[in-house]
């Protein structure tokens, strides 16, 4: 699935900025929170991904029925 390797991808591009929050770079603590929201954004779009193909499997077994 291509919204999840995405998905994984942000997380492990974010990885330094953490380690640079963590020591104390304030400029990378913005890139950390820009990076999360896109985060964020990326796993809603699996959601969505992961609902649209629980929906089409119920209705292709509705109509085999």
């Amino acid at each position: 699935m291509q919204e999840y390797e995405q998905l994984k991808t942000l997380v492990e591009q974010c990885a330094t900025d953490i380690a640079k929050a963590e020591g104390g770079n304030k400029m990378a603590g913005t890139r950390v929170r820009k990076s999360m929201q896109d985060i964020r954004q990326a796993a809603q779009a699996i959601r969505i991904k992961i609902l649209e193909l629980r929906g089409n499997e119920s209705q292709s077994s509705e109509t085999t029925s």
